[in-house]
Order: C-alpha cells, then sequence, then structure tokens
C-alpha cells in the first residue's frame, strides 16, 4: 500500500515539474543574467555557511563562519538595492 502511496507522490512531482518546464521563460539580457547568477552564488554560500556554523565545534570557526555570513548578508543587501 505504501509503495501505491509513494509512486502517485512521484507521478505528481513529474506531472509538475514537466508543468513548470512547459511555461516559456522570459529571456534575460547579459546583465540580469549575471546578476542573477551573483545572487544565487550568494544565496548558495550563505546556505553552506550557515550549515557549516550549526556543525561547527570550535569557537574560532565559529566566529570564522559568523563572518563569513556577515559578509554575505552585506554582499546580498547591496545586490538588492
Amino acid at each position: 500500500m505504501a509503495r501505491g502511496w509513494e509512486s502517485k507522490s512521484v507521478e505528481s512531482q513529474q506531472a509538475d515539474a514537466s508543468e513548470k518546464s512547459d511555461k516559456p521563460h522570459a529571456k534575460m539580457s547579459a546583465e540580469e543574467a549575471a546578476a542573477f547568477r551573483e545572487k544565487e552564488s550568494l544565496r548558495l554560500a550563505r546556505q553552506r555557511v550557515l550549515q557549516q556554523l550549526k556543525a561547527s565545534q570550535s569557537e574560532r570557526h565559529r566566529k570564522l563562519m559568523e563572518d563569513a555570513l556577515a559578509e554575505l548578508d552585506e554582499r546580498i543587501s547591496r545586490l538588492k538595492e
């Protein structure tokens, strides 16, 4: 019984993904694409730093991660302006 529910969930996810891919995306200029990539890169870096911060045992490493997080937050806020 559980297998049936699982396969329906997978089918639903695949249907949702194909619907999203069918929608046309607006073309971005080179500048917009570069800005998008930079924002996405910063977002992923922030996520990685947060994970490292949660796993950190050393106080020195924790301080380093907190400083890196502050720097990333500052860079992200500058992009939004």
